[in-house]
């Protein structure tokens, strides 16, 4: 049975789509040219007008724009819209210090949401379903996503967020929860979870949209195993909505593009040329509808292959695999953006030299995090402090900086291996990327 939100956009002929992308894709390098000056500035410098863009076929004329640019426009630069229209802000983790910070219109809600509902439907949701979201709501885009989308939906909506585990599995048996919403790794927890409880039989789950970090095929496999459901992958960043971007349907090979809303390309990350269908490259999106905050050709760093190849499930719009890696030194760590960048800045102003090792690990379907961190000699000679009261205070700093907890191990000066090329600060034993 095939199962769409909105069909007459899911399954829309691809010449259709692609002349609808075309019409809104003028309008909207119209639209920022006009509203946005970094925008107007940025396309003056590469000798490119509203006029120049008849369609897809020329948005390559357009020049890129990167994380380091929202950071630099940070927090209004790149607002489309008067603050009288914006109604919400969502929001990242902060690279040394600083966020990127999204805005949202009404209209940008709804249509997100819209998002949403689509890969809840495409999962088997309907309104005679429990949607038990358990991605964490505030500034991540998760929690708030995945709950508008199944009120669309008609859901009965448990607003959970994370953690609270006892809590989870009350409202989970009590209230008969369909579907699950939350990073795989807590997926993967609650399902341990459950079955050490001997609770299996009353867990009526039958689906999960899972996303925020990365998770292998045999992960999938695990959960799917331990909780007697389905389990679908769901794609997005802050800076483009949220989840929803993509998302799985029920052939499970591939998360499929909303369209409509977003155009994708896959570029060479060394020379930004094009490239076509079914090559691997860093991903690149291009926001159609978004009136807060659009962005026009963003380089997401995730590497990835495009399909248009016809999927069984109906849905005409393009597929992209799971992330393959990335294109700079970003980790997705617990669902969190974790880039060495970060902790470098809490060592340095904490008076420690730049010579450490990040750890990554995933035990039990949990991500580990450690850092191992050169003592300068001078500490190392202090014996007023112990290390003991070193490590507390960088852990607590370490939290505060990016959202979670990172284990520290304070280790003597001289320790930790020199390169003599560029040095190797970061060990990500979890092998989630794989063709």
């Amino acid at each position: 049975m095939k199962h769409y939100y909105q069909p007459e956009i899911e399954t829309m002929p691809v010449e259709q789509l692609k002349a609808l992308q075309s019409e809104r894709l003028v309008k909207q390098v119209q639209y920022v040219y006009d509203n946005v000056e970094f925008y107007r500035n940025k396309m003056d410098a590469a000798g490119v007008k509203p006029e120049d863009i008849h369609g897809v076929e020329d948005l390559h004329k357009l020049p890129f724009i990167t994380k380091d640019d929202l950071k630099d426009q940070y927090p209004y630069g790149l607002l489309a819209k008067p603050l009288s229209d914006c109604v919400r802000i969502q929001s990242t983790s902060g690279t040394t210090g600083r966020r990127v910070v999204a805005f949202y219109t009404q209209h940008d809600l709804d249509l997100w949401e819209d998002c949403c509902a689509r890969a809840i439907v495409a999962a088997g949701g309907s309104k005679d379903d429990v949607c038990h979201v358990s991605y964490g709501y505030g500034l991540f885009t998760g929690g708030p996503g995945l709950n508008g989308g199944s009120h669309k939906v008609g859901c009965l909506t448990l607003p959970m967020s994370s953690g609270n585990t006892d809590r989870q599995l009350q409202f989970m048996t009590d209230l008969g929860s369909t579907i699950l919403c939350c990073t795989p790794s807590y997926a993967a927890y609650l399902a341990e979870s459950i079955n050490e409880r001997g609770i299996r039989d009353q867990i009526k789950l039958k689906a999960g949209i899972f996303g925020a970090e990365a998770w292998t095929e045999e992960m999938r496999h695990d959960i799917e195993q331990n909780l007697g459901i389905k389990a679908y992958d769901i794609y997005g960043l802050t800076e483009i909505s949220g989840p929803g971007v993509s998302f799985e349907c029920e052939e499970q090979k591939g998360m499929h593009i909303n369209e409509d809303h977003f155009i994708a390309e896959v570029i060479d990350p060394q020379t930004g040329e094009v490239l076509p269908e079914g090559e691997r490259g860093e991903l690149v999106f291009t926001c159609l509808t978004k009136e807060a905050f659009p962005l026009m050709r963003y380089r997401t760093r995730d590497i990835c292959i495009l399909s248009r190849k016809p999927c069984s499930c109906g849905r005409t719009h393009i597929r992209m695999t799971k992330p393959l890696g990335r294109s700079d030194d970003m980790m997705v760590v617990k669902g969190v953006n974790v880039f060495p960048s970060q902790i470098e800045t809490v060592l340095m102003n904490e008076g420690y030299p730049a010579n450490y090792e990040l750890i990554v690990d995933r035990v039990g379907n949990s991500d580990t995090i450690e850092v191992k961190v050169e003592m300068s000699q001078d500490m190392f000679n202090d014996f007023t402090v112990s290390d003991a009261e070193r490590e507390k205070t960088l852990v607590a700093k370490l939290k505060a900086m990016l959202g979670i907890r990172v284990d520290v191990k304070l280790v003597a000066p001289k320790t930790i291996a020199r390169s003599e090329g560029k040095a190797v600060r970061v060990i990500d034993k979890r092998n989630l990327y794989k063709n």
